[in-house]
C-alpha cells in the first residue's frame, strides 16, 4: 500500500469519484477512500488520464465532501486471501464476512482478476460431477473441468435448482467443494441460497460469496472474480474438485454495461460494451484442469434472458464460449414439472468425456442416447397428434406418447430436496424406456437390452 494520500477531489458524483494530481496510478488499481468523519470506503480505478483518476466507490460517495477525502492507491488490482480458511464461510462481494466471523486470513493473497488457464497446460476434462439431480446427471452429464451454463427466464425456478445443485453435488468420493457466486439477488433469493445451502456450509465443503441487489454496481464485477480466485486455490493447490455457481450472470452483464456507460465508452449491441464476450470468457476460461495437478474448477452460471430471447448478448455470447447449455423451459414449468429441464434444448457437448464404462455406468450412453431420439419422435407424435388427433395415430406413435408421459413421471419430475444417486437415475431410465416396445430401441445393445428389460420379451 502506497502512504502518499491524494486530496485534490475535483468531483463526486453517484459512485464515481474524480481525484486530481495523481502519478503512477493505473486502470482496475484498488484505492483505500478515507473521509473526514474517521470511516474508510474502497474504490477501484476506473480510468487515468493525465494526472486524473476516476474511481468508483464501492460503498458509494454519499456524505463525502470533496474537501474532506483523502484518496491512497494501493499499486495493484484488489487482492484476497488464499486458503482453506474460506471453507464454511460466507463473504459480500468485497470478501468481508456476512457470517459474523472473522476476517478471512491466509498466508498468501492473489489478484481477482487472475489468468485464463494456459491451454499448453490444460488437460481434458474427464470423469463427472453428479448433481444428484436425475434430468442432469442421466441426458446432460457434467463433467469435471466443464463450463455448462444454465438458461432460463425471469420466473423460473433456476435458483432453486442452482442450490439444489449446490447442496447436493459430489465427485464420487474424490475431495469436492462448492463455490457459489450470487449476483444482484434481492434479500429475500439472498437468505433462501443460505438457508438452502446452510448444511453444507457448516460441513466445510461450501463458500458463498453474496451480492446483493442493493450492493454497489462494482462488487457485482468483484463477486465472480474473488469466488474463481478461491476456487483456483483450493482446485489446483489444495487438491479439491471445485464446482463454482454463479448465478445470475445477466445482473452481472448489466453491471458491465452500467460501469462502461459511467466510462462513457461507446455502447455495442443493446448498450453492452463491445468487449462483453472477452469479459465474460476471462470468467469462463478459468476453469479446468492443468496437467500434473489433481484438482479441477468447473463453472456452472446461471443467466435469465430476458424475455426469453436466446439470442441476447449474454445467453448468445456465453453459447460461444461454453461447451452445451442446460434449458429451462416455461411451458414444462406451466405444467408443473420440477426442475422444467427442457431435454431436447440441452446439450452437455463433453458429456461422452465424464460417462460411461469406467466413469459412470456402463449402459449409460447407450440408454441415454436411445432416450432422446425416443423424445424426439414424441414430439413428433404429439405435434402429429394436434393435427388429427389421438386416436389416428399408430400404436407405435401412441407408445412414444407414453415414453413422454413415464420420462417426465419417472426421470424428470424430481422434488427440490430429493438427491438421487446415479444408479438409481439410470434405473429410473430404464422404466421410462421399457415403455416402448423393444423393436424401437435400436440403439441399445441387445446384451443391455437382455440385462435390464429381461421381461420385455420380443414386443
Amino acid at each position: 500500500m502506497n502512504d502518499l494520500e491524494y486530496g485534490d477531489v475535483r468531483s463526486l458524483e453517484g459512485s464515481l469519484l474524480v481525484v486530481r494530481g495523481v502519478r503512477g496510478a493505473g486502470w482496475d488499481e484498488s484505492a483505500v477512500i478515507r473521509v473526514d468523519d474517521g470511516s474508510e470506503r474502497h474504490g477501484v480505478v476506473l480510468e487515468v488520464a493525465d494526472d486524473l483518476a476516476v474511481l468508483q466507490v464501492l460503498e458509494g460517495t454519499a456524505g463525502m465532501r470533496p474537501g474532506g477525502v483523502r484518496v491512497r492507491f494501493s499499486g495493484s488490482p484488489f487482492r484476497v486471501p488464499l486458503g482453506r480458511a474460506w471453507l464454511g464461510r460466507t463473504c459480500d462481494g468485497r470478501g468481508e464476512p456476512l457470517d459474523g466471523g472473522p476476517p478471512i486470513l491466509g498466508t498468501a493473497t492473489a489478484a481477482v482478476n487472475g489468468w485464463p488457464l494456459n491451454p499448453v497446460e490444460r488437460e481434458p476434462p474427464r470423469e463427472p460431477v453428479l448433481t444428484g439431480v436425475s434430468g442432469i446427471d442421466a441426458l446432460t452429464t457434467v463433467v469435471r473441468g466443464q463450463k455448462l451454463p444454465i438458461f432460463s427466464v425471469p420466473g423460473l425456478p433456476h435458483l432453486r435448482l442452482a442450490t439444489q445443485i449446490a447442496a447436493q453435488s459430489s465427485a464420487a468420493g474424490d475431495p469436492f467443494v462448492v463455490v457459489f457466486a450470487a449476483m444482484g439477488l434481492p434479500h429475500a433469493d439472498i437468505d433462501f441460497v443460505r438457508t438452502a445451502l446452510d448444511e453444507r456450509a457448516a460441513a466445510g465443503e461450501l463458500v458463498m460469496v453474496l451480492n446483493s441487489a442493493d450492493d454497489p454496481v462494482i462488487e457485482r464485477l468483484l463477486t465472480p472474480r474473488i469466488a474463481l480466485t478461491v476456487a483456483e486455490q483450493l482446485a489446483f493447490v489444495e487438491g479439491s474438485h471445485v464446482l463454482v455457481v454463479m448465478s445470475d450472470m445477466t445482473s452481472y452483464c448489466e453491471a458491465v454495461r452500467e460501469v462502461a456507460a459511467a466510462r462513457q465508452e461507446i455502447p455495442a449491441r443493446r448498450a453492452y460494451p463491445g468487449y462483453l464476450y472477452s469479459d465474460l470468457a476471462s470468467l469462463y476460461e478459468r476453469c479446468g484442469r492443468i496437467r500434473g495437478r489433481p484438482g479441477s474448477v468447473t463453472i456452472m452460471p446461471v443467466l435469465t434472458m430476458p424475455a426469453g430471447d436466446i439470442t441476447h448478448p449474454v445467453p448468445d455470447l456465453t453459447g460461444y464460449i461454453t461447451e452445451g447449455q442446460i434449458v429451462l423451459a416455461e411451458e414444462l414449468n406451466a405444467r408443473g414439472l420440477y426442475p422444467p429441464l427442457d431435454v431436447l434444448g440441452s446439450l452437455s457437448r463433453l458429456m461422452r468425456h465424464g460417462a460411461g464404462p469406467g466413469r459412470t455406468r456402463d449402459d449409460h450412453l447407450e440408454i441415454a442416447a436411445q432416450a432422446v431420439a425416443a423424445l424426439a419422435r414424441a414430439r413428433q407424435a404429439a405435434e402429429l397428434a394436434d393435427l388429427i388427433g389421438t386416436g389416428a395415430l399408430s400404436d407405435t406413435d401412441r407408445g412414444y406418447l407414453a415414453y413422454a408421459t413415464a420420462l417426465e413421471d419417472s426421470l424428470l419430475r424430481q422434488r427440490p430436496d430429493d438427491c438421487r444417486t446415479f444408479d438409481d437415475t439410470l434405473d429410473r431410465l430404464w422404466q421410462a424406456v421399457s415403455v416402448l416396445p423393444r423393436r424401437e430401441l435400436t440403439m441399445v445393445s441387445k446384451a443391455l437390452l437382455a440385462s435390464h428389460l429381461p421381461a420385455a420379451g420380443a414386443r
